[in-house]
C-alpha cells in the first residue's frame, strides 16, 4: 500500500495535469458507471490528499450557490494504481474502474479499495477518523501526542494507526524510530514529549523529500554507503527489510518481528 507521500505526490501531479479542465469521465469496468455519468463533462477543480486518501473536487463551472459541486473519494489500498496515457488513449484493458480524459492526457484507475462519490458530511466523517497528516499545513501534532501519551500500545503500532497519524506506513515507521533511537516496542505512555517532538519533526523533514523525489529517502548522507539497498530501484534504508544484516551505524544485526500483522525491523543496540 502506498504511503502518504505517494498520495500527496499523486494529488499534485493530477492537479497540474487536469486542474481547470472539463474532463471526459467513464467507467469501462462498469462498477462506477452511474457516478461517472454525473461527473462526465464537469470541471476538475482540485486533487488533495489526507494520509492515504485522495479527494477529487469537481464543479459544473457555475458560480456561487448555483454551482453543482461533487467529490470523489479514492483509496488505492494494496492493488490500486493510476496509469497515465497520452492522447489518444488506447482502448481500455483489464478492470478500469474510472477513466479520466483531459486536454492532453488521461489516466486509468484500476483496482482501488474505494472509488466513490462523497458528500461533505462523508468527508467530515472520514477526517474525524484520521490523525494529523504531517504533509498537510493544517496538521495538529497535539492530536497525535494526546493519543500516544495515553496509550499502552507499542509506539511501533501507534505510528501505523491512521487514527493516530495519517499517512505513515511500514517504511517511515521503521526508519523514523531508528533515526530517533526509540525502541518500537515501547508503550506510548513511556514516550517523553521531547521524543515525540523529535519523531514529528523527523516526519516533517523526511516525508516532503518523498513527495519531491518519488521515493522514500531516509539515510543521512554520511551513512549512505556500504551494503546496497533492499531492492535495486530503492534508496538505502537503515533497518527496513534488512533483518539479519549489520546495522549501518553500530554493526549489530538488525532484528525482525511481526507486530499487529506487519513486519517490524529495528536495531536492538541503537534503539535500546
Amino acid at each position: 500500500m502506498p504511503e502518504g507521500h505517494a498520495l500527496h505526490r499523486l494529488a499534485r501531479r493530477q492537479q497540474r495535469q487536469f486542474g481547470g479542465q472539463r474532463l471526459s469521465v467513464s467507467s469501462p469496468q462498469g462498477r462506477f458507471s452511474p457516478e461517472a455519468a454525473l461527473l462526465d463533462g464537469m470541471v476538475f477543480r482540485a486533487a488533495e490528499a489526507w494520509g492515504k486518501h485522495l479527494i477529487h473536487r469537481w464543479d459544473d463551472g457555475g458560480r456561487g450557490a448555483s454551482a453543482t459541486r461533487r467529490m470523489v473519494h479514492i483509496h488505492l489500498g494494496i492493488y490500486g494504481t493510476f496509469r497515465e496515457e497520452p492522447l489518444p488513449m488506447p482502448e481500455p484493458t483489464g478492470q478500469v474502474r474510472m477513466r479520466l480524459v483531459g486536454d492532453e492526457s488521461g489516466v486509468d484507475l484500476r483496482g482501488p479499495n474505494a472509488c466513490e462519490l462523497y458528500t461533505p458530511e462523508q468527508l467530515d466523517a472520514l477526517l474525524a477518523r484520521l490523525g494529523p497528516d504531517p504533509l498537510r499545513a493544517d496538521a495538529d501534532p497535539e492530536i497525535a501526542w494526546r493519543a500516544i501519551a495515553r496509550s499502552r500500545r507499542a509506539i511501533g503500532s501507534l505510528l501505523m494507526d491512521q487514527k493516530v497519524v495519517a499517512g505513515i506506513g511500514n517504511i517511515y515507521r521503521a526508519e523514523v524510530l531508528f533515526r530517533v533511537g526509540v525502541d518500537p516496542h515501547r508503550p506510548g505512555t513511556t514516550l517523553t514529549r521531547d521524543e515525540f517532538d523529535e519523531i514529528w519533526a523527523d516526519l516533517l523533514h523526511l516525508m516532503p523529500i518523498g513527495v519531491r523525489r518519488g521515493h522514500i529517502h531516509v539515510v543521512r548522507p554520511d551513512d549512505d554507503h556500504g551494503a546496497p539497498a533492499y531492492a535495486a530501484d530503492r534508496p538505502r534504508t537503515y533497518v527496513y527489510r534488512r533483518a539479519g544484516e549489520p546495522c549501518r551505524l553500530c554493526g549489530t544485526a538488525v532484528e525482525w518481528a511481526e507486530m499487529e500483522g506487519r513486519n517490524l525491523f529495528w536495531c536492538p543496540s541503537c534503539q535500546s
